[in-house]
């Protein structure tokens, strides 16, 4: 075999592509940290042997603002970051609390990649999500995001890829007892799309979740990344519908992920509030459905 040749299913090391990861904290759990930044550093390993992934970047936004808080997020980076130093982390620390969207944004200032992976905190990464996905970006050029399969910590569906909600069914998920719930259970499902979800294969999404977005860096920067107006919630949504010009969203099931997050609206009255500010915003932009 010639130098220059690869094996069946790897790619050239010139055809490696440079990657983002931005994770924006807010007193998020550290151990749980710990274990997203270490599957995801497995995840990295396998794209990095197939020849897919070059260059990677982890960027961390603090928007704590608390000291005692971020010199212990020091300890947790340091104790990752020891097992590889191929892979470069940066650590911001705001001097004011912007929100969610807008520390994703600071993050991909500082970063020149050919895609970027918009992470939350409470995410375990299968190790082949980065393989799978990049790869998947590679060969379908009309793509501009993935989503990927998701599990909640109970193993149950976490169907992150959605329709356009109407304000009947956020109520329903956000509020409604359970008993009410199932009483609309088909509308909730085709909200969630559990009929793609089930299908198994790479479908177009309207909408996916920000907890797990991997993105081509020049669509993202040709938007202006995240609409800073959502200072938390919904900042996902508008990001997907702003996408959606430049190129198709997929649900891509063979990239897997485990979070261990969600329900966002039962989180206590400050949850509450910007998730009715963030929903007000979001039908104020794109039509107000009702049922």
């Amino acid at each position: 075999m010639a130098a220059a040749d690869t094996m069946p299913g790897m790619h050239s090391l010139s055809s490696a592509s440079s990657l983002c990861v931005s994770v924006v904290v807010y007193h998020s759990n550290l151990q749980r940290l710990q274990e997203t930044l270490e599957t995801l550093l497995a995840s990295v390993h396998a794209a990095r042997s197939a020849g897919v992934v070059s260059s990677v970047a982890v960027v961390l936004v603090d928007n704590s603002l608390c000291p005692d808080y971020h010199r212990e997020l020091l300890v947790v980076i340091d104790r990752v970051s020891s097992t590889d130093a191929a892979v470069e982390y940066r650590v911001l620390a705001p001097t004011k609390n912007s929100g969610y969207g807008a520390g994703h944004n600071s993050a991909l200032e500082t970063c020149e990649s050919d895609y970027h992976l918009i992470l939350n905190p409470d995410i375990v990464s299968a190790p082949a999500s980065l393989l799978v996905g990049i790869e998947y970006l590679r060969e379908h050029p009309g793509v501009v995001l993935v989503c990927p399969d998701g599990a909640l910590a109970d193993g149950r569906p976490a169907y992150l890829s959605k329709r356009m909600p109407s304000v009947l069914v956020l109520a329903l998920r956000a509020f409604a007892p359970r008993w009410l719930q199932a009483r609309f259970a088909a509308r909730l499902a085709h909200y969630a799309m559990h009929d793609v979800h089930a299908a198994g294969r790479p479908a177009p999404v309207p909408l996916a979740s920000g907890c797990f977005m991997l993105v081509r860096s020049g669509a993202l920067r040709q938007i202006g990344g995240f609409d800073p107006a959502f200072f938390l919630y919904f900042e996902d949504f508008d990001l997907s519908l702003r996408l959606a010009p430049l190129g198709e969203l997929h649900y891509l099931p063979a990239m897997r992920v485990r979070h261990y997050g969600g329900d966002s609206a039962r989180k206590g009255l400050r949850h509450l509030a910007c998730f009715l500010r963030s929903g007000l915003r979001f039908f104020h932009r794109y039509g107000w459905r009702w049922l």
